[in-house]
């Protein structure tokens, strides 16, 4: 300390018998020093220089990309960063967002870019949503049809509110001139495997990812039908926080999704 207050020449100490304080010039010093353990702190956390129990990828992601994307994403990262670890919460499109600007995730996966200002979104897969039905003779007789001519007198059992293919679904009906409110949703179901089964019991007919039904599809036991002439192409992306400078694991994840799938042209 001796050495310090010679080299600055300022009195940072004030001492006496009873106890030591800072000097103004002392708690300038601290204010300096706090700032510079900081700037040491995110450059060691970017160029991944943290201890190893702080190293884990907190990845938040949306159902389709968390169960059919993801496992190929993560596995090439690990292939290439072995020993990272990598945590993901699988939440719907609106809780990925909401985990992501209240930073318990650095890194987000959705089916929907959703009006929030402070996310940046990365496109990267291109997915199909379909109205899927049971494999039946009612539905088979009505393959090549418009869906506009009879889906609005079936029972509907949608996605849960917040999720990104109920948002994708509501805007591409909207495009082919149909209302979500105006049809027979009976029921809203978060897991994807209970829509399928019921829509296989005859309980109604839904929209989903192509992804999440093609083995049902390809069986017979579902049938899938397209959003309009176009079909109900949909977006799915990477996001982050742009107000938070991208850590270095953030930077090597966003990069292997981009070896995969971007530069393969959305493959």
């Amino acid at each position: 300390m001796a050495s310090l207050e010679k080299e600055l020449d300022a009195s940072l100490l004030c001492r006496n018998t009873k106890k030591v304080e800072l000097t103004d010039a002392g708690r300038e010093l601290y204010v300096y020093a706090e700032e510079m353990l900081g700037i040491e702190k995110k450059i060691r956390e970017h160029f991944g220089l943290r201890e190893k129990e702080k190293r884990t990828l907190r990845i938040a992601a949306s159902t389709i990309p968390s169960q059919y994307l993801l496992p190929r994403i993560m596995v090439r990262y690990q292939e290439k960063y072995p020993g990272e670890q990598l945590q993901v919460m699988e939440t719907d499109s609106a809780g990925v967002v909401e985990q992501i600007i209240s930073r318990r995730a650095d890194l987000g996966f959705t089916g929907t870019q959703l009006e929030q200002k402070g996310c940046v979104y990365l496109p990267f897969y291109q997915d199909e949503l379909v109205v899927i039905a049971p494999g039946n003779e009612t539905f088979r007789s009505r393959q090549g049809m418009e869906i506009t001519s009879w889906i609005r007198e079936e029972p509907v059992i949608l996605r849960e509110p917040g999720s990104g293919t109920r948002r994708e679904a509501r805007r591409l009906l909207s495009q082919i001139g149909v209302d979500m409110d105006a049809l027979n949703i009976v029921a809203s179901m978060e897991n994807q495997e209970t829509i399928k089964r019921s829509v296989r019991s005859g309980m109604g007919i839904s929209i989903l990812s192509r992804l999440a039904a093609e083995d049902e599809i390809n069986s017979g036991a579902l049938l899938a039908f397209p959003l309009g002439n176009e079909g109900g192409k949909r977006s799915i992306n990477v996001v982050y926080d742009k107000n938070r400078p991208l850590t270095r694991e953030v930077e090597k994840f966003i990069c292997t999704v981009k070896e995969i799938f971007i530069d393969n042209t959305y493959k």
